[in-house]
């Protein structure tokens, strides 16, 4: 079983290590979605991989008309559904065109930055860890949890955070956002901090 202060490793590392335009794609894909380094991306990959080898298998089962793999299939896509990571009349096609992104688009710190609790989608990630977010009434600290579709309305600031409060420069902000201002990019915020300090 091994020791539960060592769990296993839920990722894997990329075949080819020096591949500059998967090296790019993840880049982006980390700065797009606030991420703390590529393990959790490779976490979400590892993810999407198991449930299109999962779809892969059945597919090939369901052309013999094999009636449990069409009971494993409408479980799958119920699970998908259920976290919206589908649509609700899914099929087996839709399953194996799913990108990173499906994935990515359904964790929590990203859902918080939808939402408009966050300006940043590292912001958001900032508030779940210091816990000033509930979902579906309770305080949640993991930033890369998936989140059920009937969960989403739920999410909210802690009661008790200095975010609840209207005056709080944060919610001034978001506010100016919400009403069509564009937030400022976070690389031209960091120049300006430069230029300040020359």
């Amino acid at each position: 079983m091994g020791d539960p202060k060592f769990p296993k490793k839920r990722y894997s590392t990329p075949r080819h290590p020096w591949e500059k335009e998967r090296i790019d794609e993840e880049r982006a894909l980390v700065v797009k979605y606030g991420l703390k380094n590529k393990k959790e991306l490779w976490r979400s990959q590892a993810m999407l991989d198991s449930v299109r080898s999962q779809a892969r298998n059945l597919q090939a089962k369901i052309r013999s008309n094999d009636q449990v793999a069409l009971k494993q299939l409408n479980l799958l896509l119920a699970r998908l559904n259920r976290y919206r990571i589908t649509s609700e009349n899914s099929s087996l096609d839709d399953i194996l065109s799913l990108n990173i992104e499906n994935i990515l688009e359904r964790r929590l710190q990203t859902l918080v930055y939808r939402k408009n609790l966050a300006v940043t989608p590292k912001q958001a990630r900032q508030m779940i860890t210091h816990g000033h977010v509930i979902l579906n009434g309770r305080r949640v600290t993991v930033p890369g949890l998936i989140v059920e579709g009937l969960e989403e309305d739920s999410i909210s600031y802690v009661q008790n955070s200095p975010f609840t409060d209207d005056t709080h420069p944060v919610r001034r902000l978001l506010a100016g956002i919400s009403e069509g201002e564009e937030p400022e990019p976070a690389e031209a915020a960091e120049e300006k901090e430069g230029t300040k300090n020359e």
